[in-house]
């Protein structure tokens, strides 16, 4: 019971920490250019898991973890490539939207892993994930949307940049589960170099750098709190609460990020907002009660 409370505030906590990145995202790119906040927020979280590795092995608290071999090389490679591509597109697409649209446009993230589970991989999905889908995907069209006349609509190209980053994203989640089982701390150090090095490589080659050591500085802790520290915690949460009640738990951060989001920039949500915050609150919960019923069988509970 005391583990289980335990995974849970770990839950929360990933939730919570993934959810200010869009918000401080946004300001940092001020100064930093898309490409090179990408590279340097997964800098961020391979550097910053690597510290936290080489303490545990130092002060005897280093776990014999399965380690990735060859013949998960593939998806690998792919989880990395995603990697670089997802939060490319998520860095522009904050440049050209709110944050709080950004939060929320995340959860779309469940729409692209479900119809490539179901396309690709050939599993099966149920009515309440169907349902989950359709309403997830009406909300994200709602905040996609920039004009509504009787005559015409104008999609903006912010929320289109983040949809594809959810789309790489949902790619990425079908790789990453082939790896479930492995070290998670590998897992991580992994998509935190590969991811890192490949989008810096990105920036060089398109003249996008940055000089200001503070904001370095700044992106390169987010990206170890934000996307490596959480992406942690997450996994180890799984391993006590299994993937549906951690999915469940998680499924808060768009909206904590929405509502950071508003609260910061002091913004004043508009009604195509909130209408899409309404939807997708029972999409997502639709997609959590599905997981609770037909995710309790992942590979990481076993």
């Amino acid at each position: 019971m005391k583990e289980n409370k335990i995974a849970i505030l770990w839950a929360v906590m990933a939730a919570v920490l993934y959810a200010i990145s869009s918000p401080i995202s946004k300001i940092l790119l001020n100064k930093i250019p898309p490409t090179m906040m990408a590279a340097l927020l997964y800098l961020g979280a391979g550097i910053g898991m690597s510290v936290i590795g080489l303490i545990r092995y130092k002060t005897g608290n280093f776990k014999e973890e399965m380690r990735i071999t060859k013949k998960e090389m593939p998806f690998t490679l792919a989880m990395v490539i995603l990697d670089i591509l997802a939060p490319i597109f998520l860095m522009i697409g904050l440049t050209k939207t709110t944050p709080a649209n950004v939060s929320l446009l995340n959860n779309f993230e469940i729409v692209a892993t479900s119809l490539i589970a179901l396309f690709i991989f050939k599993e099966s999905i149920n009515n309440r994930l169907w349902i989950s889908i359709s309403l997830i995907t009406v909300a994200s069209i709602i905040l996609s949307v920039e004009d509504i006349d009787i005559g015409s609509f104008s999609f903006s190209c912010g929320s289109v940049f983040v949809l594809l980053a959810s789309i790489c994203w949902g790619f990425e989640n079908n790789c990453t589960r082939m790896l479930s089982v492995k070290d998670p701390l590998q897992v991580v150090i992994i998509k935190g170099f590969g991811s890192g090095i490949g989008s810096l490589l990105i920036s060089f080659v398109l003249k996008e750098t940055a000089t200001n050591f503070v904001y370095i500085i700044a992106a390169l802790l987010l990206g170890f709190v934000a996307y490596g520290l959480s992406i942690f915690l997450y996994v180890y949460a799984q391993r006590y609460l299994g993937a549906a009640k951690t999915s469940a738990y998680y499924a808060i951060a768009p909206f904590i990020g929405a509502g950071i989001s508003l609260s910061l920039f002091r913004q004043l949500p508009t009604i195509s907002f909130v209408l899409a915050l309404l939807v997708m609150i029972v999409g997502t919960y639709f997609a959590s009660a599905e997981r609770k019923e037909d995710l309790s069988n992942s590979p990481i509970n076993q």
